[in-house]
């Protein structure tokens, strides 16, 4: 969904391909990626692909990049996305390192949940993060988000698999 909100401390945009660089300072970054289902990018340019890919009209998908206000620096990324077959909205989002802690993570999520709110019927939400992850488990504690199961994570490319948990809330 095409998106442009503000927070207190954020602009919450639609990447654009020109936004690749940027994306890369923690896509290509294996400390951020260690925890994500993507394998770590090795090339920019292979991020502006996956930046052209995306689709701003899916009105299921709100992705966006995270500007700081304070500095117009864009820092990560993320959204919430509806799954029919659940009928709950699963939850995502990415830092760069040296942004992390700083509770970007769960002001980009509840901006975007009240956004989408106005115009859609969420009843639920869900996230999944490795195990090991204590921030992620973290924002969604601070999201409300209590356990549900534990899980199994594949990168993407299937070079690696590690335990997971599954945290959810119900909003009705």
């Amino acid at each position: 969904m095409r998106v442009c909100l503000e927070t207190e401390r954020l602009i919450l945009r639609n990447l654009v391909p020109e936004d690749y660089e940027a994306v890369f300072r923690w896509c290509g970054d294996p400390d951020v990626a260690r925890y994500m289902v993507y394998p770590v990018y090795t090339k920019a340019e292979d991020v502006r692909t996956w930046i052209e890919s995306l689709d701003p009209d899916d009105p299921d998908e709100y992705d966006v990049g995270i500007v700081l206000k304070a500095t117009g620096e864009l820092i990560g990324g993320g959204g919430i996305y509806y799954r029919p077959d659940r009928d709950l909205w699963t939850i995502g989002y990415n830092l760069r390192k040296d942004q992390w802690g700083n509770g970007y993570a769960v002001e980009l999520i509840k901006a975007l949940l009240e956004h989408a709110g106005k115009t859609r019927d969420i009843r639920g939400i869900e996230g999944t993060f490795a195990a090991e992850n204590a921030r992620s488990r973290r924002v969604m504690e601070k999201l409300g988000m209590e356990y549900v199961e534990d899980v199994i994570l594949t990168k993407l490319d299937g070079s690696d698999s590690y335990p997971g948990k599954r945290y959810g809330r119900m909003f009705r």
